[in-house]
């Protein structure tokens, strides 16, 4: 007798011990590597993307999780440096023992980065870098959400001859990655156009000078500008193009610093009627866009710039690929999930071609009144574009037209 009690006691135990272990591991939170920028000359964009990770995991936890565990994330700072970026990758998969990753920001970064993830074949979903050779390289691992380097060029280029039936135009760019392919991108698609590109300007960030850069551009007489430029650059190039009274009809940009929010409010005047191609605007008409807008005013008291929809819909693309894996430890069940994603986010439609591509619609917008306005295509737009510029002596007595519901957008490229 007593030693069927026994037997029956060491049964139980052994039943109750399972049942702890089994409803600890479905407690295990499931954890995503995250690489960005927290320090270095990129923090402003990381502090944008950590953001909209924020937002999303809130979003996705309070929902449940992920295959029912609460969903974590293991955040590393590639201090804006490529070669950190790298190390930061290796650090996620061989000591975090991360099954996906998600990040970096700049195509600098993340271009050494995926390759890293590639070979450790551990998935890596790209959010925000946009230099084309991201997705070129024939990796099986990566997956970039957001539209390429040369789309930024096309968007921009279409809305010129649409608007400006312009016959020539001028690019000034910083040369990194994704200034290099993006302007590189312009001149390629302006020869398919038939439009001159009667100067090709590469500079060093963060000179002091820029005047004879926009001396030289000026004395070729373009009808446009195309700028591929961070924020600090942005601004004292336009502050100088003033100076040197260079007037053109259309200061273009695609994205980068002439689209994120501090560039009105550094650059002042001087932003007025610059235009730029941009990922994401917050009044844009894709599903769950407006209710994240107004979520990140009431937590941030500022408008989202894309960075941070971007990072939101990429962490919701990877926790549904991870639930669709029925895994969250196996980097290639996660993969092939992901091949598969079909899912429509605030950031509009996502679903990735052979090369781990999205195909991403671009929007552009325009400073007016230091708001930033989406003015093309126009099924989107809120009003048409004021084109051509006015010339700077014409400024001060320019007659805006009416903004009607408008809100300030705030938006930047990589």
């Amino acid at each position: 007798m007593f030693r069927r009690v026994f037997s029956l006691a060491l049964l139980l135990a052994l039943v109750l011990s399972l049942a702890a272990s089994i409803s600890a591991q479905e407690e295990e939170p499931v954890r995503i590597g995250i690489v960005t920028s927290q320090t270095g000359s990129h923090a402003r964009f990381g502090e944008a993307q950590l953001r909209g990770y924020e937002l999303a995991l809130e979003a996705i936890n309070d929902a449940g999780g992920v295959l029912g565990r609460p969903l974590e994330l293991v955040i590393l700072d590639d201090t804006s440096e490529p070669e950190t970026a790298q190390l930061m990758v290796e650090r996620l998969i061989t000591e975090e023992e991360v099954s996906i990753i998600i990040g970096a920001y700049s195509s600098s970064a993340t271009l050494p980065a995926v390759g890293v993830a590639n070979d450790y074949e551990v998935p890596m979903v790209v959010p925000t870098a946009a230099t084309d050779a991201i997705t070129e390289q024939g990796y099986e691992w990566v997956f970039r959400i957001c539209a390429p380097s040369s789309v930024y060029a096309s968007t921009m280029l279409d809305f010129l001859v649409e608007y400006g039936q312009i016959d020539n135009i001028a690019i000034i760019y910083e040369n990194t990655a994704f200034g290099s392919n993006t302007a590189e991108a312009a001149e390629a698609y302006a020869e398919e156009l038939g439009i001159e590109v009667v100067a090709s300007e590469a500079y060093e960030a963060g000179s002091p000078d820029y005047r004879p850069v926009l001396t030289r551009v000026k004395d070729s007489d373009p009808e446009a500008i195309f700028f591929v430029s961070y924020l600090a650059d942005a601004t004292l190039l336009m502050q100088q193009a003033e100076e040197i009274d260079l007037n053109v009809e259309a200061f273009a940009a695609g994205g980068a610093g002439f689209s994120l929010p501090d560039f009105p409010a550094n650059a002042g005047p001087n932003a007025e009627f610059t235009l730029s191609v941009t990922q994401w605007t917050p009044d844009v008409a894709w599903p769950g866009s407006e209710d994240f807008t107004e979520l990140f005013i009431e937590r941030y008291e500022v408008e989202p710039q894309y960075h941070s929809a971007e990072t939101y819909a990429a962490l919701f693309v990877v926790a549904d690929a991870i639930e669709r894996a029925g895994t969250a430890d196996d980097p290639e069940a996660i993969r092939d999930a992901l091949r598969e994603t079909d899912m429509d986010t605030i950031f509009g439609p996502i679903r990735f071609d052979e090369t781990g591509q999205n195909a991403h619609p671009m929007l552009v917008t325009q400073v007016l009144n230091g708001l930033f306005v989406t003015v093309w295509p126009p099924d989107v737009a809120s009003i048409e574009p004021v084109y051509p510029a006015p010339r700077w002596e014409e400024r001060d007595s320019f007659e805006y037209p009416e903004i009607g519901g408008t809100e300030e957008s705030t938006d930047s490229g990589s």
